[in-house]
């Protein structure tokens, strides 16, 4: 009995093993149909493939410390910082409406613009004309304008007659006087020539900094043959005209030379810094008797 349950036994495993063995993994079967097929070597180099992804093709990355210029700001001040700047640039008269609309504010409520306008009627670099035609004056009405440095200072006449009203012998700085007009250098370089005005120019580049008031009548030109015999002339040796100053009872404004010799082969005196002795206070004073030499009465 016991070897027919055996039997049984064995065959029924036989058949579960081959219906296993028949029967796929369903695991299997689900990645087989959801994973997508390894594009071979010439696929992926081929550009026509829609898996390929050139590193050309790609967006560019953008720096996150780089923001870019997204507007003119939010706040009243900085819009009144490039209204000032639009001003200066274009050398005109402006009405509020014209610097909201480059300023892109039209959304803004009105008590933005309210604000910005009374800024700019406060700003010292500003000036605010009332519109004529009205007898009341708003927060929208009036022209505004850049109020430069140097006012009124546009041209070579304006220039000379400003320099000619100063009262004192300071003279015009150029940085500032192209705050209300830029291109000045050309006319400052034209009256330089003409002996009409003095420039003080930097070293390196050569560019004005300061200019001063000149009159032209006390400019003499020196003929060339005269130049020449100029250049002719003998000058004495440094010794000759330090002896010659010195017996007419002149003094002279150098030094003389043979003192400068004698005194180059001598070497100057090195003095010493003393160190001073530093006083210390004690601050054993409690322990002096124990502190005492007592090898004195050692036997």
């Amino acid at each position: 009995m016991s070897s027919y349950l055996q039997k049984q036994s064995t065959a029924f495993k036989g058949t579960l093993a081959a219906a296993a063995s028949k029967i796929s993994n369903p695991s299997t079967i689900k990645a087989t149909t959801l994973a997508p097929p390894s594009p071979s070597p010439s696929a992926a180099s081929d550009s026509t493939t829609p898996t390929a992804k050139r590193k050309r093709d790609a967006a560019p990355e953008v720096p996150y410390s780089q923001p870019q210029l997204t507007g003119y700001g939010l706040e009243v001040k900085t819009q009144m910082t490039f209204a000032v700047d639009k001003l200066k640039k274009d050398r005109k008269s402006m009405s509020l409406t014209d610097l909201i609309n480059h300023l892109s504010i039209q959304n803004q409520p009105e008590d933005h613009k309210k604000a910005l306008s009374e800024g700019l009627r406060r700003h010292p670099r500003v000036e605010w004309k009332p519109d004529a035609s009205l007898s009341e004056q708003t927060w929208l009405t009036g022209t505004y304008k850049h109020r430069p440095l140097i006012p009124d200072v546009h041209d070579a006449t304006t220039l000379l007659a400003h320099l000619q009203r100063k009262t004192d012998a300071s003279g015009l700085s150029v940085k500032d006087l192209k705050d209300g007009w830029p291109d000045c250098e050309d006319t400052l370089t034209n009256l330089e020539k003409q002996h009409k005005i003095l420039v003080v120019r930097t070293k390196k580049d050569n560019l004005p900094r300061y200019v001063w008031p000149n009159d032209a009548s006390l400019h003499h030109s020196v003929q060339p043959e005269f130049q020449t015999m100029w250049h002719r002339v003998p000058l004495p040796s440094l010794d000759d005209m330090h002896r010659k100053l010195v017996n007419v009872g002149q003094k002279p404004t150098s030094e003389d030379p043979h003192k400068l010799v004698m005194g180059a082969g001598a070497k100057p005196k090195v003095q010493k810094k003393r160190t001073g002795k530093r006083a210390t206070k004690a601050t054993n004073e409690h322990m002096t008797h124990l502190l005492q030499d007592y090898s004195k009465f050692r036997r």
